[in-house]
C-alpha cells in the first residue's frame, strides 16, 4: 500500500500542474468560449491544437519514455540524460527548420493556410515544447513534483492572464479609446487566434527558461552506443504516439475536412464539438496527471517482488476513481455546461460518449505496462495504429452524415478497441491478476446509473429535481465502492475511521 500512497502523492502534484503542456487551452476554455465573438474562431483554436500535439510526437519519436526506461536500469543517469537531451536539441533544429520552410503544407494541411502568422507561431511552440522535454522528464524521473509543479504552474498562470490581456482586455480598451497605449502592441484587425497562440509561445519560452538548471546539466557528450539502443526502443513508440494523437485531437481535423458545407460552418461546427469535448476534462487531466506519475512508478516497481499485484491494485483504485468522475460530470451536466459559452450548448449530447471513451483511455494506459516493460513497444505501436484506422474509417464514414456525432462515437470505439486488445494480448505475455470483472461492473453500473438519471430529466424537467437525484445516485455509488472494497480500504488511514 506504501507503493500506491507514493504514487497517488505524486498523480496529486503532477494534477496540479501537468495539465499545462497538452491541456493548456482546457483550462483556457471558459475565457475563450465566453469572449471570442465566433465560434467559427474557437474552431480555428482547436485545428491548432489539434495538429500541435501530432507534431510534438514527431519532434520528441519517443525519448521521453527511452529515457524512463534506460534510467531505470542503467547505472549511469548523466550519460543517458546528455545523450537523450542532445538528440532532441539537434533533432529539433533540423524538424524546425524543415518545417519552416514546408509551412505551406502545414497550413493547407490544417485549413489555416490563410492565417500566416497562426503558422508560425505554432511551429515556434512545437520547437520550444520539444526542448522542454527531456528536462521535464528529469525532474519526474528524480521525483520532483514539487520543481514541476512550480514550472507548469508558472506557464498555466502566464498563458491565462497573457490571453485575458491579448483576448479581453486589449480589445476593452481599444472600443473605449483608439488611441489607447495597447495598439502599439494589439491590432483588432487581427484575428484573435494570433494572439491565443503568441500567448502560448510566450508561456512555452518562460517555461524553458525556468528549467535553466535542468538545462545548465547537460554535458555535450553523446553516447552513441547508448543512443542506437534508445532510439531502436523509441521508434515504435512514434508510431503509437502518433497513432495516439490521431485517436486523441485529429477528429477536429477530419470534421472540417469531411463535413460538407461552407468553411465557415465546418469551422463552427469543430468549434461546438471542441468546447464540447472539454466538458470530459475532469477525467481527462486526471488521466493525465496519473500518467506523468505513473510511468516512471511503473518502471521503477518492476523491480520489486511481485509487481504485477501492485500494478492490479493501481487499476482497481484508477478504475474507481474515473468511474465517479464519470458521475460527477455526467450527472451534473447542468453545471457543467456553464464551463463553456451558450451558443455551443448544442453539441452537449457527445460529453457522456466522450467521457466513457476517456476511461477507456485511462484505463488502456494502465494496460500498456505489459509492452513497456517488456521492450515490445511494437506491440503498442500496433494497437494504436488499429484504433487510428478505425478513427478514420468511422469519421469517413458517417461525418457527412451525423457531423460531431460520428467524431464522438469513432472516439468510443477506437479507445474501447485499444483498451480490449491491449488486456487479451497483455495477458498471454506478462499477466497481472486484474479483478477485471468487478472493475467492468462497476463501468456497467455507472452507465446505469447515467440512463437512470437521464430518464428522469426526461419526465421531469426541473433543474433542481436533476441535481438532486444526480446526488442520490452519486452517493449510493460511493456507498456501494466503500462496501465491496471496504477491506481494502481499512488498509488507508483516510477511510479507516468510516469504516470501523
Amino acid at each position: 500500500m506504501s507503493s500506491i500512497k507514493k504514487l497517488a502523492g505524486q498523480t496529486l502534484w503532477y494534477g496540479l500542474s501537468s495539465i499545462a503542456a497538452r491541456f493548456i487551452n482546457y483550462l483556457l476554455t471558459p475565457l475563450l468560449t465566453y469572449n471570442l465573438a465566433h465560434a467559427s474562431d474557437y474552431g480555428k483554436n482547436g485545428l491548432v491544437y489539434s495538429a500541435i500535439p501530432i507534431l510534438n510526437v514527431v519532434f520528441t519519436y519517443g525519448f521521453e519514455t527511452a529515457y524512463f526506461r534506460f534510467s531505470s536500469k542503467e547505472a549511469n543517469k548523466q550519460v543517458i540524460y546528455n545523450t537523450a537531451a542532445l538528440s532532441l536539441f539537434f533533432s529539433t533544429i533540423i524538424f524546425t527548420t524543415i518545417l519552416w520552410f514546408e509551412r505551406g503544407y502545414f497550413g493547407e494541411a490544417i485549413g489555416l493556410n490563410g492565417f500566416p502568422e497562426i503558422i508560425k507561431l505554432s511551429i515556434v511552440i512545437i520547437a520550444l515544447d520539444a526542448l522542454s522535454t527531456i528536462p521535464f522528464a528529469k525532474l519526474r524521473q528524480e521525483e520532483r513534483p514539487l520543481k514541476f509543479a512550480f514550472v507548469k504552474i508558472s506557464g498555466i498562470i502566464i498563458n491565462i492572464l497573457l490571453t485575458w490581456f491579448f483576448i479581453v482586455y486589449c480589445p476593452q480598451q481599444v472600443q473605449h479609446n483608439p488611441n489607447t497605449w495597447v495598439t502599439k502592441i494589439y491590432d483588432s484587425t487581427t484575428n484573435p487566434v494570433v494572439y491565443i497562440v503568441l500567448a502560448n509561445v510566450i508561456q512555452s519560452g518562460i517555461t524553458l527558461l525556468l528549467l535553466g538548471s535542468e538545462i545548465l546539466m547537460i554535458r555535450f557528450h553523446v553516447d552513441m552506443h547508448l543512443w542506437k539502443k534508445m532510439l531502436l526502443y523509441s521508434m515504435p513508440l512514434i508510431i503509437a504516439g502518433m497513432g495516439g494523437m490521431v485517436n486523441e485531437t485529429f477528429d477536429r481535423l477530419m470534421l472540417r475536412w469531411w463535413l460538407p458545407g461552407e468553411t465557415l460552418f465546418r469551422e463552427e461546427q469543430v468549434g461546438i464539438y471542441n468546447a464540447c469535448y472539454k466538458l470530459s476534462i475532469l477525467i481527462t487531466l486526471f488521466i493525465q496527471a496519473f500518467r506523468m506519475g505513473a510511468e516512471p512508478f511503473f518502471f521503477k516497481q518492476a523491480e520489486s517482488d511481485n509487481p504485477q499485484k501492485v500494478y492490479a491494485r493501481v487499476m482497481k483504485f484508477f478504475v474507481i476513481i474515473i468511474a465517479i468522475m464519470f458521475l460527477v460530470v455526467a450527472l451534473y451536466i447542468p453545471v457543467w455546461k456553464y464551463f463553456i459559452g451558450p451558443k455551443y450548448w448544442i453539441g452537449l449530447k457527445v460529453v457522456p460518449i466522450l467521457l466513457l471513451a476517456n476511461m477507456f483511455l485511462g484505463i488502456y494506459y494502465n494496460l500498456s505496462v505489459w509492452y513497456k516493460l517488456g521492450n515490445k513497444t511494437t506491440a503498442g505501436a500496433w494497437i494504436t495504429v488499429a484504433g487510428a484506422m478505425l478513427t478514420f474509417i468511422i469519421n469517413y464514414t458517417f461525418i457527412p452524415y451525423f457531423s460531431y456525432m460520428a467524431c464522438a462515437w469513432a472516439t468510443f470505439a477506437c479507445y474501447g478497441s485499444m483498451m480490449v486488445i491491449s488486456f487479451v494480448w497483455g495477458q498471454k505475455q506478462y499477466r497481472i491478476p486484474y479483478a477485471w470483472k468487478k472493475l467492468v461492473a462497476y463501468i456497467v453500473i455507472v452507465v446505469l446509473l447515467f440512463f437512470m438519471h437521464t430518464a428522469i430529466d426526461f419526465f421531469i424537467t426541473k433543474v433542481f429535481i436533476s441535481l438532486l437525484f444526480a446526488t442520490i445516485f452519486l452517493f449510493i455509488f460511493i456507498w456501494f465502492v466503500m462496501q465491496v472494497e471496504r477491506k481494502e480500504l481499512k488498509k488507508i488511514p483516510l477511510f479507516n475511521k468510516f469504516l470501523k
